[in-house]
């Protein structure tokens, strides 16, 4: 299907006009049927669908991981629950000590440091000078009531940075609290 210049700017003012729900809708038909050829000038409305699916993707794959590691430890909690309506970029599981066992390549990216520079560490190695007392305090307090909670706290990158972080801890249990799972993401 050949594009004329006036056709592609009238989609490409079309496709950026619209609202996220609108934009999906027209996004899926047009992903349909593959043999579509979008005009050069909605490449970056392509590429952000792609963007967006990739995302998805790469959350499945975290959960499946969570799962994974949740029948190894024989945690009794439903991940479903957990990972419903969350907003997260980064996931962090700790022992019940707080050692860092396991975290997706969204903390990396949020962070700067490897999987391998925070194994066995405990998450207070992205705490410093602008993290106050009381985000501390609170998640000491939580983490020994042995319950779910959100704190925001001033974290560091590895490269020095402060950033605003929104954490949801939740406890991981077979008889026991054996774990914690931390959702992370960065907020303004």
């Amino acid at each position: 299907m050949k594009y004329g210049l006036s056709n592609m700017m009238a989609l490409d003012l079309y496709l950026s006009s619209l609202n996220e729900n609108e934009y999906a809708q027209v996004s899926q038909k047009l992903n349909q049927n593959k043999k579509v050829q979008l005009p050069l000038m909605s490449w970056d409305i392509f590429s952000e669908t792609r963007r967006r699916e990739l995302e998805e993707a790469q959350r499945s794959q975290d959960i499946l991981k969570v799962r994974s590691l949740a029948k190894r430890f024989g945690w009794e909690n439903d991940m479903s629950s957990i990972f419903e309506q969350q907003q997260f970029e980064a996931i962090l599981i700790t022992d019940i000590n707080q050692n860092i066992i396991w975290v997706n390549q969204g903390f990396t990216t949020m962070t700067g440091y490897s999987k391998n520079e925070v194994l066995d560490k405990t998450p207070r190695l992205l705490q410093g000078i602008g993290t106050s007392n009381t985000s501390r305090n609170h998640i000491r307090t939580k983490l020994d009531e042995d319950v779910h909670f959100t704190e925001v706290i001033v974290n560091y990158r590895k490269n020095k940075t402060a950033y605003r972080c929104e954490v949801k801890i939740f406890p991981l249990r077979n008889n026991k609290t054996t774990h914690f799972i931390a959702l992370e993401r960065q907020v303004s």
